[in-house]
């Protein structure tokens, strides 16, 4: 679904608009709606068929709670003059629901209709298995909400850590869709020798819903003294640095 840039409010009026049956959503998710500050949708699935089309979207909003909230749109001309309609859901079962009652050739599961054909012309279009996947609701409030300094804020984090294996490019790609983000100092284990090195957890709100979190390790246990940044993908990679170091201090 291709248009050009909206604000979250802007978005939230069209799909409204389109929508037939807007007038079902709940005044909770209205009203929670009417906080956002981010955006994003994405193409969830889609199924083409004889000149008829079903196609699902994922639109999830940052809240100003630091919650997100998914609607799932169905988009489909399986009416008696092919005529585009939309209708909005809260859950994603909603949506396969309604979608399976369409009038569609018989199929066992959602498909997409690839583009390409193998074989030449004439050939069978290639029918690949949609996986539906639904990401779970955020663990946290967030503190920060800009999607230009959450994804800055990554790619900054990133860049200055001196480790050699910091996380690489599927991490930095994936920090590049972050629309929010929390930074809290993560506090060692009992019993762990005091190495005199700080832990952050820096986790990331990402824009499908997701949760992405990097664990920052900063010391001055560096030749010339030099305060030292390292970056790791997980916390238990970054509390084993810090134990090995302090057990050679």
């Amino acid at each position: 679904m291709s248009v050009p840039y909206e604000t979250p409010q802007e978005q939230i009026g069209r799909l409204l608009g389109h929508a037939l049956n807007s007038f079902e959503l709940p005044d909770e998710t209205m009203a929670r709606l009417e906080t956002a500050l981010a955006h994003d949708s994405v193409l969830h699935s889609a199924q083409h068929s004889a000149g008829l089309y079903r196609e699902t979207y994922r639109h999830t909003w940052l809240l100003t709670d630091g919650s997100a909230l998914v609607l799932w749109e169905l988009v489909h001309n399986a009416t008696a003059r092919r005529e585009t309609q939309h209708e909005l859901y809260t859950e994603a079962e909603e949506a396969q629901t309604a979608a399976a009652r369409l009038p569609f050739p018989a199929d066992h599961a959602p498909r997409h209709e690839a583009l390409a054909t193998e074989g030449g012309a004439g050939a069978e279009p290639l029918l690949l298995e949609t996986v539906l996947l639904v990401a779970p609701a955020p663990r946290r409030a967030y503190a920060h909400f800009a999607h230009e300094d959450s994804a800055d804020h990554g790619r900054r984090l990133l860049r200055r850590a001196e480790n050699a294996d910091r996380p690489g490019e599927e991490t930095a790609r994936l920090l590049r869709t972050a629309v929010a983000h929390q930074i809290t100092q993560a506090f060692g284990r009992p019993g762990r020798t005091d190495s005199g090195f700080t832990l952050y957890e820096h986790a990331f709100l990402l824009a499908d819903g997701r949760e992405l979190s990097l664990w920052e390790i900063e010391h001055t246990d560096s030749p010339d003294g030099r305060h030292v940044c390292e970056v790791y993908g997980e916390e238990g990679q970054a509390r084993g640095v810090m134990e090995g170091r302090g057990a050679s201090l």
